[in-house]
């Protein structure tokens, strides 16, 4: 991919795409409008989501917003990109990092992967990769996730990625008319260089 145009203020952006071993982490594209209707439009993703199940044009109109999320500039940007595999280059899912507090280092990762190429391990590289970029690039401190707390998929990930769980959320907020139950993990640099520091 080419060299993107960045906002001139950006501080911290991945060089695109950002490649793992088996997916290219790249910003979105209107040609991804379909593949992303194939799962967004999906009930049993919507689920666990505070979205609701995306019609085509919603999916459009969303395309067109996350193609300019590509960099940090403050508080609150988010980098949103489009999990490609390298194998097909089919777009199967998204993942993003946003920067939630530049004074303490925080940070918040999140994932949505289509249904039909779950249990592969995509979703894990894919947070990893941002996991990384947050730590060794922006710096952050501390980077979090959160999930529903019957989302068992998304902690376990969240486990795999090394994070711990902080808190359980019960009834906080109302979601599409009901309760929801919210789990919260983290891990600091510390823990998370820690992790990938060989043994002696």
């Amino acid at each position: 991919m080419s060299q993107l145009p960045l906002p001139r203020e950006a501080l911290y952006a991945p060089d695109y795409p950002l490649e793992t071993p088996r997916l290219r982490l790249r910003p979105f594209i209107r040609g991804d409008v379909d593949a992303v209707y194939a799962y967004r439009s999906r009930e049993d993703v919507a689920r666990y989501l505070s979205d609701r199940a995306m019609s085509h044009d919603e999916c459009a109109d969303a395309i067109h917003s996350r193609a300019g999320q590509i960099a940090l500039v403050g508080e609150g940007d988010k980098i949103l990109l489009g999990m490609e595999r390298k194998s097909d280059g089919h777009l199967i899912g998204e993942v993003s990092l946003i920067w939630r507090n530049v004074a303490d280092g925080q940070g918040e990762i999140g994932y949505v992967l289509n249904p039909d190429y779950h249990r592969n391990g995509y979703a894990t590289e894919a947070a990893e990769a941002l996991l990384a970029f947050g730590f060794l690039q922006v710096e952050l401190h501390r980077i979090y996730a959160r999930c529903h707390a019957l989302n068992e998929p998304s902690w376990r990930l969240m486990e795999r990625l090394g994070m711990r769980r902080e808190a359980h959320l019960r009834e906080h907020i109302r979601v599409k008319g009901h309760w929801d139950e919210e789990l919260i993990y983290a891990i600091l640099a510390s823990e998370w260089s820690g992790l990938r520091t060989p043994p002696r």
